[in-house]
């Protein structure tokens, strides 16, 4: 740890940090979103079940943070309708999807639409979590921690399952190759021709 001469530094551990920045206005919505749109983001779909029943949501915001032991983070708005049930889950499906599942992210983007009404198959889980049939990628786990921040809640999650291969190279059947990401607004998929 690091010390400072400078007492009158706002600090965390005191919290004036905090409320400091909690008061003062750094940057409008529009700003921030718009320093964003340059970021490209690849695209998930997260499910789960609480109890009443399947909930879905398209998600830019999953990354790992941790190997070992396995855990990943995505955010979910107080804005989308599968929100509470997502919150209130203890466990959940990460769909990654690849540009062949644009649909389903389009689906699962809209707004007060039963996302398991048809039109995609999908299934349940040996552990009971909705599954998109569509999606070849996925990772199961368990809810660690939630976080409020903002009108966002930060979901951490312990991957206990994955359908995923260990080894890309061991793929015969092309999953993955595509990539869905989500850049200034637009769909895009990547591809070989993108690598620079």
């Amino acid at each position: 740890m690091t010390t400072t001469d400078h007492d009158d530094t706002p600090g965390i551990a005191d919290g004036r940090l905090v409320d400091e920045l909690s008061t003062s206005t750094l940057l409008s919505a529009e700003e921030f979103k718009a320093a964003f749109r340059n970021h490209p983001a690849g695209v998930a779909v997260i499910t789960a079940d609480p109890g009443d029943g399947p909930v879905a949501l398209t998600a830019t915001s999953v990354f790992s943070v941790s190997a070992t032991p396995p855990l990943l983070v995505f955010s979910v708005s107080e804005l989308s309708s599968a929100a509470p049930a997502i919150t209130r889950s203890t466990s959940v499906v990460v769909h990654l999807l690849g540009a062949d599942q644009l649909g389903l992210a389009r689906l699962c983007a809209t707004s007060g639409v039963d996302r398991f009404a048809g039109g995609w198959a999908w299934e349940r889980l040996g552990t009971g979590e909705p599954r998109f049939l569509a999606a070849p990628d996925w990772i199961r786990g368990t809810v660690v921690t939630t976080l409020q921040a903002g009108t966002s809640t930060l979901v951490v999650v312990n991957a206990t399952h994955s359908s995923g291969s260990a080894d890309e190279s061991d793929r015969t059947d092309g999953r993955g190759a595509r990539p869905l990401v989500y850049h200034n607004r637009t769909w895009h998929e990547l591809s070989e021709r993108s690598a620079v």
